[in-house]
């Protein structure tokens, strides 16, 4: 699958008008990441997602809105891995998939996750600006379908956790999929452009600075979405920085929602273990942190 992924990205590419005589492999996991050699050109290729992502139609749309906004983050001069200007601003498909091309950057050095979360606030103090309208919480499109079809793991998910996310998105869901239903309880939530995936994560330290990176998943919703899964301690760093910046801090009654949330988006990946066995450890440590929180009932 990966062969065939790169033997599109290159092909697209060359009817673009690039050269591409060398295409090497610089991340495979969810998505196939090809560096199109002699071309200063990356090509984003989606493979490993959930099935409703893979539909071209659904990743089209995703992609779109993926370049449009670091695109305009480029147009300000913001650190960003930025979309190819050799190509059209646009995803492209070829042979079944649907992908984008991004300039190379040469990774140099480890990422610093401390360091980063200052920069998601720093992030969202931008994207405040953001002048189109996006969808509510995109990331978490996936969630009811893959809930209804959600089965018991023994050692990954048991029965009782299916049991409880069952029950718990029965509670969350008019929060979660409906921004007039998610302001109807949280009404002074901070809402707004965010990056959709954990920015403090995805990131790519380079020798001129660290780029922001990964804008698949962009969507509107609350900054906690953002700052989902990473604990208190990372909590408190992003808020200094907020509040250097003179932003809104986290809201820990949304935080607990959001946290929530991406535990559901988690356990739904369950069916792409057998293709991503490391994925399995994601998963149960997400569900580790997701079982000793309250449930969620009060919330709704």
């Amino acid at each position: 699958m990966t062969e065939t992924a790169i033997d599109a990205a290159a092909a697209a590419a060359r009817d673009l008008g690039l050269t591409v005589t060398d295409p090497t492999v610089l991340y495979d996991a969810f998505s196939v990441v090809v560096h199109l050699k002699p071309s200063p050109v990356v090509a984003r290729v989606p493979m490993n997602l959930p099935d409703y992502l893979m539909d071209l139609e659904v990743a089209a749309h995703r992609q779109q809105r993926e370049l449009d906004v670091a695109a305009w983050l480029v147009s300000y001069g913001h650190p960003v891995v930025a979309p190819s200007p050799l190509v059209p601003l646009e995803p492209v498909e070829r042979d079944g998939f649907s992908m984008t091309f991004w300039q190379y950057v040469d990774q140099s050095g480890e990422v610093d996750y401390l360091a980063s979360t200052t920069r998601a606030a720093e992030l969202h103090a931008i994207l405040a600006g953001y002048p189109k309208e996006l969808p509510w919480l995109t990331p978490l499109l996936g969630v009811p379908s893959g809930l209804a079809a959600l089965e018991a793991v023994p050692g990954l998910l048991e029965q009782e956790d299916v049991d409880r996310a069952h029950a718990e998105w029965k509670v969350l869901k008019p929060l979660l999929t409906s921004r007039a239903g998610f302001e109807a309880v949280f009404p002074s939530a901070t809402i707004q452009t965010i990056h959709g995936d954990a920015p403090s994560y995805n990131v790519i330290p380079t020798a001129d600075g660290v780029l922001w990176a990964d804008f698949e998943d962009t969507t509107l919703g609350p900054i906690e979405w953002d700052m989902a899964g990473f604990g208190p301690d990372l909590g408190k760093v992003y808020d200094e920085a907020a509040a250097a910046l003179g932003r809104p801090q986290l809201d820990q009654r949304v935080q607990q929602v959001m946290d929530t949330a991406r535990a559901f988006q988690i356990m739904v990946c369950t069916p792409l273990v057998p293709r991503m066995p490391a994925l399995a450890d994601g998963i149960r440590m997400f569900v580790g942190q997701w079982r000793t929180t309250p449930f969620a009932g009060g919330l709704g």
